[in-house]
């Protein structure tokens, strides 16, 4: 999910209440933080064991955490993504180590999707894997099939930093991504603590 904050206070008094998530069958885990780039917009990233015990919560429990947020944000962006694999290993949607979170929403050139999906399993997860203060990530699709969300989770954003600066433009030229990709949207995340569920 990504939204416009306009009362940052009320928001966030707001999202403490998501702590009721913990109750829920086939919850697993909630996080996000503060867009680097674009000041007032939040990211939350919220992951369930299947669709049917995320469309359960949506039909029973999801108004009533909800309603202390109403009126403190707008445009709200929420897509679902089934998982794919892991980047790196064993991903756990755990927040309380990470520092930075990054995100990637590709669409991706129908023809290209099979060649895409390959190339973040033998050239991306293998450099992110092995790169300094990269925690762990997770691999996802939409159910358009030609859409999908990279989340990596970091321990600092210096270790990102290098990670970006040493590796993604040769990362880039290598996996063809350029050839794959029609649109990509990305965002670098502040995680906040006290939204972690």
């Amino acid at each position: 999910m990504r939204l416009t904050v306009v009362d940052r206070r009320g928001f966030e008094r707001g999202q403490r209440k998501w702590a009721g998530l913990l109750g829920e069958p086939g919850f697993r885990g909630q996080g996000g933080g503060w867009s680097r780039a674009r000041p007032g917009v939040a990211h939350l990233f919220g992951f369930w064991e299947s669709r049917a015990f995320y469309d359960s919560f949506m039909a029973r429990s999801h108004d009533r955490l909800h309603a202390s947020q109403v009126g403190t944000y707008r445009d709200p962006r929420v897509r679902l993504f089934e998982y794919r694999f892991d980047v790196k290993t064993g991903f756990q949607p755990v927040f309380t180590d990470a520092d930075l979170l990054r995100v990637a929403h590709c669409r991706v050139r129908a023809d290209r999707v099979d060649h895409f999906v390959l190339m973040q399993e033998k050239v991306w997860n293998p450099a992110m894997a092995g790169s300094p203060g990269m925690l762990r990530g997770v691999f996802a699709q939409a159910q358009s099939e030609d859409e999908f969300l990279v989340l990596s989770m970091w321990d600092s954003a210096a270790e990102h930093g290098k990670y970006r600066t040493e590796r993604v433009e040769r990362l880039a030229l290598r996996a063809q991504t350029g050839a794959d990709i029609a649109a990509l949207a990305g965002d670098v995340i502040d995680l906040e603590p006290a939204w972690t569920v």
